[in-house]
């Protein structure tokens, strides 16, 4: 009988082990189900530079901003006005924009501090924090009010509600907070994940990752200078010595090759598709301020003729000036913007003035001179000792702020461009179809979104404004 229990005991035990075997044999070590938070960060960063920075949502900014005119398919009917109201337009930027986010909010839960899983990583978890901040803005300032607080939930709610962007606004905020407080605590970096700031030693990645929280607060906090003026400038000013203090500084994703595949997606738009050319509008700001310099280095051709009149341009691919950084071979190795020293340095300008500080104007003059040096320009000090100075008179002094603003983002910062006119409606656009059809305010709403979420769509549409730039919620 014992030797009957031991031969069944050594069968059990026996086909255990087998089994245990078998599982371990079974799992598919190619496609793990879950990924450490730092395996997550360089497609957190790719993704955000490619999907987010540098592609559609750019594309139809640039057209709608005036830097460029639509002059081929889909960008000449942006120009028009034509199917700008179609759910199909950027729903492959609002999916692209989710994924994205779905990813920085990957890391930020198995990064808790209250949690199980990777409690310690501060340093993945603060850039993710950051990277989330940037992506939710994007999304807001397009879309008006857009998912969140119950969005990236999987099957837990595949109806998320819409969150008002007064309320996002406070959450951004606070991610930039959090992420401050995160990159100041010792913890273990991976800086061969990092492709912004990881040629950086462990201090100066730290130091730069939380400049770039900063500039991004100042950012933020003077959007809402139409909800209250002198808390926006007064917030923006208390971040901005905190942030960057130079061109070395600022956050953008460079490496490209002059190739394809692996350029710079503007470059290889260009190359695809040859959609854009310059605008009237820039090229007669340009020319009103003898603004030769950069006209030179910033457009192909600078002759009148070759211009493509807002609005009005002909359906031709190449038949206008287009733009040195983001048409021609020389777009693909150009860096990916995302936010440059020179865009801090008109908002330390605006942000003074509106509080009466008498040193704006040196703050502009720096913020020319960045824009200047950035491409590698001669003559930013002169340029605005001649040409833009004297147009400071009493009561053109905003105006001019961000006139200069608007040419020093050309074309690369068309995002940014396109939220400063929808806040301050500097300088007037000039496309004939905004008065016939209207100007675009915000995008349509995702067709993913109407199809699949449509309960929880809010009803405004591209010509509403969206609640910091004026609008109702």
């Amino acid at each position: 009988m014992k030797k009957i229990l031991s031969l069944l005991l050594i069968s059990v035990l026996f086909f255990s082990c087998s089994e245990d075997l078998m599982d371990e044999i079974n799992q598919d070590r190619n496609n793990a189900l879950e990924m450490q938070s730092k395996n997550l960060l360089p497609d957190l960063l790719l993704k955000t530079a490619f999907e987010s920075t540098a592609t559609d949502i750019a594309w139809y900014a640039t057209v709608y901003v005036e830097h460029n005119a639509g002059t081929w398919n889909q960008s000449h009917q942006a120009d028009n006005r034509i199917a700008q109201n179609a759910s199909s337009l950027l729903n492959n930027s609002w999916n692209a924009l989710y994924d994205v986010m779905n990813i920085a909010q990957t890391i930020i839960n198995k990064t808790d501090p209250n949690g199980d899983d990777e409690p310690t990583e501060y340093w993945v978890r603060g850039i993710a924090q950051i990277m989330m901040a940037y992506n939710l803005a994007i999304a807001t300032d397009g879309w008006g009010e857009v998912p969140y607080t119950q969005a990236f939930k999987g099957l837990d709610n595949v109806y998320p509600s819409y969150d008002k962007q007064s309320s996002l606004y406070p959450k951004i905020m606070t991610l930039l907070d959090d992420a401050i407080e995160n990159l100041g605590k010792d913890g273990t970096q991976y800086r061969d994940k990092d492709y912004i700031y990881g040629n950086l030693s462990a201090a100066a990645n730290a130091a730069a990752w939380t400049k770039a929280a900063y500039a991004l607060k100042a950012r933020f906090a003077l959007r809402l200078t139409n909800i209250n003026e002198t808390q926006a400038a007064t917030d923006a000013l208390a971040a901005i010595p905190n942030a960057f203090a130079g061109t070395g500084d600022m956050l953008q994703l460079g490496g490209f090759a002059l190739a394809l595949p692996g350029g710079n997606p503007w470059g290889e738009f260009w190359y695809w598709r040859d959609h854009l050319s310059v605008s009237t509008t820039i090229y007669d700001l340009m020319v009103a301020r003898n603004d030769t310099t950069r006209m030179d280095a910033f457009f192909s051709s600078t002759d009148p003729g070759d211009i493509a009149p807002i609005g009005e341009a002909a359906q031709v691919q190449g038949g206008y000036s287009q733009s040195n950084f983001t048409s021609g071979w020389a777009a693909f190795s150009y860096p990916i913007l995302m936010f440059t020293y020179h865009e801090l340095k008109f908002i330390e300008a605006e942000a003074k003035f509106r509080l009466g500080d008498a040193t704006w104007e040196a703050a502009l003059q720096e913020a020319v001179e960045a824009s200047f040096g950035l491409n590698g320009l001669p003559g930013g000090t002169d340029y605005f000792n001649n040409d833009v100075k004297p147009r400071l008179t009493a009561g053109n002094e905003l105006d001019e702020i961000l006139t200069q603003k608007y040419i020093a983002f050309f074309d690369r910062e068309a995002i940014e461009a396109y939220n400063d006119y929808k806040r301050t409606g500097i300088p007037e656009m000039k496309n004939p179809n905004n008065a016939t059809v209207g100007f675009i305010w915000r995008f349509p709403w995702a067709l993913s979104e109407t199809s699949s979420n449509s309960a929880n769509v809010p009803s405004y549409g591209i010509f509403d404004k969206t609640w910091w730039a004026g609008g109702a919620e």
